[in-house]
């Protein structure tokens, strides 16, 4: 994955690439030909309805269009919403970007809660880490 901007010894960074790239089991809504996915650990959560990781992985049988890089920007969007819930970061804004015919951008920008720093990430390979999911 190639990530700009990143350092890895920054828990906030981390904790943006824990909950884009592992995958959230599917809701019983979402369409899907085989596994429903997800991280063991959510059959068991501390607080009620609390979940890890993203649905990028659910568009892996997809084409990239607009509306893939859409709901590949609703995903993100969700995966991340937990980072103002709990009061990690007071905002987080995810935009996804379709650039060419086989790349589809992620970047991600957030304020931290305790205000000392802000997040600036761009992830420029999430279409092929999707294909390559599951």
């Amino acid at each position: 994955m190639q990530l700009e901007n990143f350092g890895g010894d920054d828990p906030l960074q981390r904790a943006v690439v824990i909950s884009l790239f592992t995958w959230r089991r599917a809701l019983p809504s979402d369409p899907v030909d085989d596994d429903r996915c997800g991280w063991w650990g959510d059959s068991y959560p501390s607080v009620a309805n609390d979940r890890i990781g993203s649905r990028l992985w659910l568009l892996r049988r997809r084409s990239l269009t607009a509306e893939t890089v859409r709901d590949a920007q609703a995903y993100a969007e969700e995966a991340l919403r937990w980072m103002v819930d709990d009061g990690v970061l007071l905002s987080v804004v995810v935009t996804a970007q379709r650039q060419g015919v086989e790349r589809l951008v992620l970047f991600v920008r957030g304020v931290s809660a305790d205000g000392q720093a802000d997040l600036d990430l761009r992830f420029n390979d999430v279409w092929r880490i999707i294909q390559d999911a599951v």
